[in-house]
């Protein structure tokens, strides 16, 4: 311990030239890929959250339209309803209903039917996104590790991972937002990087299907990828999206990537399976001395 701390304090004190410099900006390659779970890995079209807050705002009796249910989506499920309740148009209609404004009280009831209805339905929106076994594995082979993040609690993760899992999905680390402040904070995608033993911010991939999401890789300094056909922005299951003929979704891809954008992404594919094309140019980029 004196040894490594002694050496430490020397490259402080006489700093090396940044080729022999360990802590010198990282090169690359990618060490770890993070990843959100609905609309990313599994439950094309984010289906299974959206329906279990209509559901438990019906059962309060201000029903709630599924924009008004997607508006949030990245975010903490319990602070997700908060952020619906304060929505003006919501606001009105649960005053309308109530006759009085929204309390903590009300939040945890919608909380909990939300829970109740979420873990209903978890095999039913459980299916894995197309190509992703084949992508982890592609992953693997580059001596990638794979992380996760979700804004569910771990009650919702613990029924979701091995569902997962049968269907050939199991990544190296789960972090949920029981244990760590949710998106657009980093802490979740740090809690990876340190379980992954990533080298650097640098070397990480984050990829999520919500700005949010993609809100939290930028704050982590980390590289931000935003998945546009599966994800919340289009918010459509898989059969739905391939019955709408190319023009229509080329149009709807072409807003919702707009939306990525702007919550910051370097770049945004169409689904996962385009994931080990981005990662090459990010690669790229960390090789010429670039940082996320």
């Amino acid at each position: 311990m004196r040894a490594a701390y002694s050496a430490f304090m020397s490259l402080i004190f006489n700093p090396l030239p940044p080729s022999d410099n360990p802590f010198a900006s990282w090169r690359g390659p990618v060490r770890a890929a993070i990843f959100d779970w609905a609309g990313t890995v599994l439950d094309h079209g984010c289906m299974a959250p959206v329906v279990a807050f209509q559901t438990a705002f019906e059962e309060a009796g201000v029903p709630i339209t599924e924009a008004e249910a997607r508006a949030p989506m990245g975010a903490a499920k319990r602070e997700h309803i908060e952020m619906i309740l304060a929505q003006p148009a919501v606001r009105e209609r649960w005053i309308t209903a109530k006759g009085e404004s929204s309390s903590s009280e009300d939040v945890d009831d919608l909380y909990a039917a939300f829970l109740r209805v979420d873990a209903e339905n978890c095999a039913r929106f459980s299916c894995l996104i197309p190509g992703v076994v084949e992508t982890m594995a592609a992953l693997r082979e580059r001596g990638i590790a794979i992380g996760s993040t979700t804004g569910y609690p771990r009650s919702i993760a613990d029924a979701l991972i091995p569902l997962a899992a049968e269907q050939g999905y199991r990544p190296d680390h789960v972090v949920t937002a029981s244990e760590a402040r949710s998106r657009p904070f980093p802490d979740m995608v740090l809690h990876n990087a340190i379980a992954l033993c990533a080298p650097d911010v640098a070397a990480c991939v984050v990829v999520d299907d919500s700005p949010s999401g993609l809100a939290s890789a930028r704050a982590a300094g980390m590289w931000a990828i935003g998945v546009v056909d599966s994800g919340n922005e289009i918010g459509l299951p898989l059969d739905a999206w391939q019955a709408l003929d190319a023009n229509e979704q080329a149009r709807r891809r072409t807003a919702a990537a707009a939306r990525l954008d702007a919550g910051g992404a370097h770049y945004t594919i169409a689904t996962i399976v385009d994931l080990p094309g981005a990662i090459d140019r990010i690669e790229a980029r960390l090789a010429a001395g670039e940082r996320p």
